[in-house]
């Protein structure tokens, strides 16, 4: 077994799209999709931009204010997640600080919901 910090080290820092305080380190690759995990120091912004593809973020601590085609923003706490479908334009941004985990690709998601018959 190993133990993993998500968010504990810096990442490679991403500023395209107007981003700010920004920075993603890799963290498992599949043929379908990629992990990684996404810092958003307080204050930042990964900028307004298309979804490559299908993304979910999920919240593990701080808060994120995202946006998706609509624009209009929605507040997410830990343990809440949100997702973009392909060529979606979103943004995320951060007032205290976010750590999340992002896959991004070619993954069904389930709706979360406690019986969704797709997911046991």
């Amino acid at each position: 077994m190993r133990v993993l910090t998500l968010g504990a080290r810096a990442g490679r820092p991403v500023d395209a799209h107007g981003s700010r305080g920004f920075d993603v380190t890799g963290l498992g690759i599949t043929a379908e999709a990629h992990l990684v995990t996404v810092r958003l120091r307080p204050g930042g912004v990964v900028g307004r931009h298309p979804a490559a593809a299908r993304q979910l973020l999920v919240v593990l601590s701080g808060d994120a204010v995202v946006s998706g085609s609509h624009g209009d923003p929605v507040v997410l706490e830990p343990g809440q997640a949100a997702v973009w479908e392909p060529n979606e334009l979103h943004e995320t941004r951060s007032e205290t600080g976010l750590v999340a985990l992002l896959v991004e690709g070619d993954v069904d998601i389930a709706s979360g919901e406690r019986d969704d018959p797709s997911y046991a």
